[in-house]
């Protein structure tokens, strides 16, 4: 299995939810979250979706991330 860099002992996945109805106000949620992360931590994967309700959009965002362990040499 390769480790990308990384040590083999990595924490449990974490998740962020992101939501908003203004696409700017989403976006700046969005950037403050990636900012908050850990240092040590990766972004696995962000799923993204909208829903509409008449005339309102809603846009989300599901953000993985895990904490690991820096590669040692």
């Amino acid at each position: 299995m390769a480790s990308f860099g990384y040590g083999e002992d990595m924490k449990e996945v974490q998740f962020r939810l992101v939501t908003g109805t203004d696409p700017d106000l989403f976006q700046e949620r969005l950037n403050q979250v990636v900012a908050d992360l850990p240092d040590d931590a990766i972004i696995v994967d962000v799923l993204f979706s909208t829903a509409h309700s008449g005339r309102v959009a809603e846009y989300s965002a599901l953000l993985y991330y895990k904490e690991v362990e820096p590669w040692k040499d």
